[in-house]
């Protein structure tokens, strides 16, 4: 049986390290990037982001993507926190949306991040009301957002 590794993820979400624990020589304290710390475990429960899977048989096999959320404690990741944080404060600095409007998309963007049911709807709603927000708050928005959903996500927004 194959077993996962742990992960080491800069708070900004760039992948620092997908063996932490089998190769800690490549560890970093701070993010070559852009220079946030590092961290290898989920900051709401302690448990260890999962990295590479060492799989029985030998396969080629890598973490193409950067968690969003822990697989522990379903909590965001501080790199989904602030992305998050982002897009919400964009959505309520705006005087063109009503409050409802405001709680909808904000509704409607937890739903995108966590790919839930009917997406087609959700995104399609999220544009309709998103829309209203005109450019550059638009295009702002859906940069923000490409960092936490899914590219099938974006390209329904676009």
């Amino acid at each position: 049986m194959g077993w996962y590794d742990v992960a080491q993820i800069c708070l900004n979400g760039h992948i620092i390290n997908i063996m932490a624990k089998s190769h800690p020589e490549d560890n970093q304290k701070f993010c070559q990037k852009c220079g946030a710390k590092t961290i290898t475990t989920c900051p709401h429960c302690g448990a260890p982001i999962r990295g590479y899977y060492h799989p029985e048989e030998i396969i080629l096999s890598s973490l193409l993507e950067v968690p969003k959320f822990c697989y522990n404690c379903g909590k965001p990741y501080p790199w989904t926190e602030s992305k998050l944080k982002l897009a919400y404060e964009l959505i309520d600095k705006n005087k063109k949306l009503s409050p409802q409007e405001k709680n909808i998309l904000k509704q409607d963007i937890d739903n995108l991040v966590k790919e839930t049911s009917d997406i087609q709807t959700t995104a399609s709603r999220f544009k309709k009301i998103a829309k209203k927000l005109r450019e550059p708050a638009f295009e702002t928005l859906i940069k923000i957002l490409a960092h936490i959903v899914s590219e099938r996500v974006i390209k329904l927004l676009q």
